[in-house]
Order: C-alpha cells, then sequence, then structure tokens
C-alpha cells in the first residue's frame, strides 16, 4: 500500500471485504487492527475516499477529559451546523453520536470511524461500557450502520474487542488484520514512489524493514538503499533510530516484558521452546506469559512450529519479524553517528553472516511462492523446520522443510548470493549428510528432493545435480 496521497498499492482482499460489508443488509461491527505502520488508517481512508458520517482520532497519551473534548470537535464537525456541548462522560458522548446520525440522511451506511480507539481508553473511564450500550442499544438494531474501529495497540484490541467477555462478546461482525507488505508488494510500493532498486536490492530492504510501508515510505530518491539505511537508522536523529522502542510500545501493554521475549529469541536463530525461553528471560509461567507468546505471533514477529514427524514434540517459537531481527544485530549495537555506519558493514562477515539468516526468514515468510514456483500451489503441504534430536550422534538441521500430499518432501537450501551459486563438494557431501540424518531419524519413506532457493541460479557442475529444482529470487516476487 502506498502513503501517497493517491496511491493504494496491494490490500486488494481487504478491499474486497470492505466492499462486502458496505453493501451488507446489516449493522456492521468492523475492527481494523495490525502492528504500528503497516497502513490500517490509510487503507480505510482509501477506501472511503474520507466520506465519514463521523470520523475521529483517539489523542496519544491524554486525559479523558482531553479525549471528550476532541470527541465533542468531531461532533461539531459533522454536526451540519448543529452545536454540540461537551459531554461529561463517555455514556453522554455517545449518546450525542446517536444523536447526531439520526439526523443524517445518508443513502447507504452511515459510516463511523473511530481511529485508534486504544488511545481514549483511560482508567475508569468507562470507554468500553459506553461503546457496548450504544452497539447494543442502537446501533445494533439499525442496518444501515458501518462502525469501523482501528488501533495499532493488538494486546489492547484482542483483550478488550475481540475477545471481550462482557456486552461486546460475540458482537464483531467482521475483523481486518493486516499483514506486512511481501515481496511483490514491497516492490510495487517502490516503483509507485518512483525509486530505481533492482529485486536483490528490494529483497534487502525487505531483510532489513520488513514489508512494512512506513518504513518504505522513507526511502529517499536518489540515494543508494546502503545510503538511506545509513540514514533511517544509524545517523544522527535517524528518521527512525528510535523505532523499536516506539514499535513495541504501541503494540503492547507493559513492553518491556516483550521486549525480552524477543530479545532472548534473537540470540537463538533457529527458535526455542516455551520453557528455554522462560529459563532465560526469567518470566513465570503462567497463563500472561502464554499471552504475551500469542499477541508475539498474532502481530508476525514471532512463529510457533513443530519438528517435522513426532507430534509430541514441544513447540518452537522463532523471531522472524526482519525489523526486529535487524534491530538486535546491528542497530541496538551502534550508537548514531554522524559517520556511515551500514555502507561499511557490505562485504564484511558480519554483513555477510547476517544477510544468509535473513535470506532464510525472508524464504519462510514466502513458502507460497516458493510452492508456486515448484508448481505444487494446488497440493496441500505442511511446512516445518527440523532438528535432529540434542542426543543423536550427529547433529543436522534443515531451516525449511515442505511435506506435500503427493508423498514428496522437499528440503530447501536458502543462499542469498551476488551471482549464480557455485555448488563445491564440502557443499553436496553437507546435504546429503543432513538429508541422510533427516530420513534416518525421522524414518521417511517419501521421496526426499533437494530444492536450492537463490538470488540468481545455480552454475552447472559437477556437484549441481544434487537439486532437483531451482527457485530463484524472482520467483519470490510473484
Amino acid at each position: 500500500m502506498s502513503q501517497n496521497t493517491d496511491v493504494l498499492v496491494g490490500r486488494e482482499v481487504e478491499m474486497k471485504s470492505l466492499n462486502q460489508i458496505v453493501m451488507s443488509k446489516e449493522a456492521e461491527f468492523v475492527v481494523v487492527y495490525g502492528r504500528r505502520r503497516v497502513g490500517k488508517t490509510f487503507l480505510v481512508n482509501s477506501f472511503f475516499n474520507d466520506h465519514y458520517d463521523f470520523k475521529l482520532t483517539g489523542l496519544a497519551k491524554k486525559s479523558k477529559r482531553e479525549q471528550l473534548a476532541n470527541f465533542t470537535a468531531a461532533l461539531n464537525r459533522y454536526g451540519g451546523g448543529r452545536k454540540y456541548t461537551k459531554p461529561r462522560t463517555w455514556y453522554e458522548a455517545f449518546d450525542k453520536l446517536r444523536d447526531l446520525l439520526e439526523s443524517k440522511k445518508t443513502k447507504g451506511k452511515r459510516v463511523v470511524f473511530i481511529d485508534e480507539l486504544p488511545w481514549m481508553d483511560s482508567r475508569g473511564g468507562n470507554l468500553i461500557s459506553a461503546l457496548e450500550h450504544f452497539w447494543n442499544d442502537w446501533a445494533g438494531t439499525q442496518s444501515n450502520i458501518l462502525l469501523i474501529v482501528c488501533g495499532s495497540a493488538t494486546s489492547w484490541i484482542t483483550k478488550k474487542i475481540l475477545k471481550n467477555k462482557g456486552g461486546l462478546h460475540n458482537r464483531i461482525t467482521q475483523k481486518i488484520y493486516l499483514h506486512p507488505f511481501t515481496l511483490a508488494e514491497c516492490k510495487e510500493y517502490i516503483q509507485s514512489r518512483g525509486l530505481a532498486m533492482e529485486d536483490k536490492e528490494i529483497a534487502e530492504c525487505y531483510m532489513i524493514m520488513g514489508g512494512i510501508p512506513f518504513y518504505l515510505k522513507n526511502l529517499r530518491r536518489g540515494a543508494s538503499l546502503s545510503q538511506n539505511v545509513d540514514e533511517m537508522f544509524f545517523a544522527e536523529k535517524g528518521r527512525l533510530a528510535d523505532e523499536f522502542d516506539a514499535l513495541y510500545a504501541s503494540l503492547f501493554d507493559n513492553s518491556e516484558i516483550y521486549i525480552k521475549v524477543v530479545e532472548v529469541l534473537s540470540k537463538k536463530n533457529k527458535g526455542m521452546t516455551r520453557e528455554e525461553i522462560l529459563e532465560a528471560s526469567h518470566l513465570n509461567n503462567n497463563g500472561h506469559f502464554s499471552k504475551i507468546l500469542n499477541d508475539l505471533t498474532n502481530c508476525d514477529f514471532i512463529r510457533c512450529y513443530k519438528g517435522y514427524g513426532d507430534k509430541k514434540r514441544k513447540s518452537i517459537y522463532q523471531l522472524t519479524d526482519p525489523f526486529t531481527l535487524f534491530y538486535y544485530k546491528f542497530i541496538r549495537k551502534n550508537a548514531p553517528s554522524d559517520k556511515p555506519f551500514w555502507q561499511y558493514q557490505l562485504g564484511t562477515h558480519q554483513h555477510d553472516t547476517w544477510a544468509g539468516l535473513a535470506f532464510e526468514q525472508l524464504c519462510l515468510n514466502h513458502h507460497r511462492q516458493i510452492e508456486q514456483a515448484l508448481g505444487i500451489a494446488g497440493i496441500s503441504t505442511k511446512v516445518y523446520s527440523w532438528n535432529n534430536q540434542p542426543n543423536a550422534t550427529e547433529k543436522a538441521q534443515i531451516d525449511l522443510i515442505i511435506k506435500r500430499a503427493d508423498k514428496v518432501v522437499n528440503v530447501c537450501e536458502m543462499k542469498f548470493y551476488d551471482g549464480d551459486f557455485t555448488m563445491k563438494k564440502r557443499d553436496a557431501d553437507d546435504i546429503e549428510r543432513r538429508v541422510r540424518a533427516f530420513r534416518s531419524a525421522e524414518h521417511v519413506r517419501m521421496a526426499i528432493h533437494p530444492v536450492l532457493v537463490t538470488t540468481y541460479g545455480l552454475s552447472d557442475n559437477t556437484y549441481s545435480h544434487i537439486f532437483q529444482n531451482v527457485v530463484v529470487l524472482k520467483d519470490l516476487f510473484r
């Protein structure tokens, strides 16, 4: 999605959902949520072209009195000349909103958009109770009412709205979660802003920032990717130098606990069990810890998976958010400076090691595109990672396994490379060793097809035959 004023990139599924909601013959209560900077507000404003019967944006870190004053200003803005006095309570505020909406002569849905709803919820303010009453007593009975609430505070949205156990229980008619952009959407967005970048640069950009529209919006035309990264993250007063803390604070209550979990996971590339995270973080093993893991998973920061084969194996939690991984690898360790940092990293061992790991995460986030390139998009699949048991005589791991319903297992080797990848004897021996260990440990009776996922291609030599298929970067842009 482009943050340009007149360009919308991607989000076809979400736009289709909104169109169906507008055409509905019933009252609709819609929640649009997702992480900070992912483009929630822009999506809604683009669809409705700012044509609302009432729109309000909550105020960050303001009192109930100030929020109610802001609500009053919005009532007067949309009141068509009617003047509303400041309400004393949220019940009175929503009663005035009902009065405003009843006076409207709108054809079709009367659209109410409340953005940053979590910011409006102050302690003891009864915001949610008043919203419940507004919907249950009146709005939910009006077939032409469309109420959209939006917010980045995912833990708040989940607890207070989506999983509300009170008057809003099962009242939400639609929920729209905005995921970060895919590679293809990143490319379309970048091109829409007139930036000249090759696919490999776009991939590395994704490996640093993830598919977050606002981060991509900060790319400056005429500068290289490395120059942009320095300006955004490593320069004095860089445009996104303070983004990490702001990101987690905007999403989660008690964000320092969430940060503690992702910090622990950042030190283990292949992930950790729940017990390992607890031991390393010194957090308590309780329901709140389960909520933290679920919130991080639901916000695309971590993934939860089980190893191949044994269903009794414990779940593994792995940090997969590109920006968070980049933060712990580089941003956190390097103070802002007037000298370029990232430009000097290019080609170093530290950069190449990070790039290899980040590319693996990119591939995991685009496994559907890999399946499409393999011609198996229509076949039922399951995606795994695999590690030998701790007591195994020979250590082996495979980062991406695609188990197919047609009795084939694809074992993926991922290489981020400047040119065609050239297999060496030691590479071939290592792949054969890991495939052999995998087959033996898991008693695999299906055909195993090694697959290379790489930037440009595979050089033909004595050892290249080990791969049954080669998937290149352009395939991941589908």
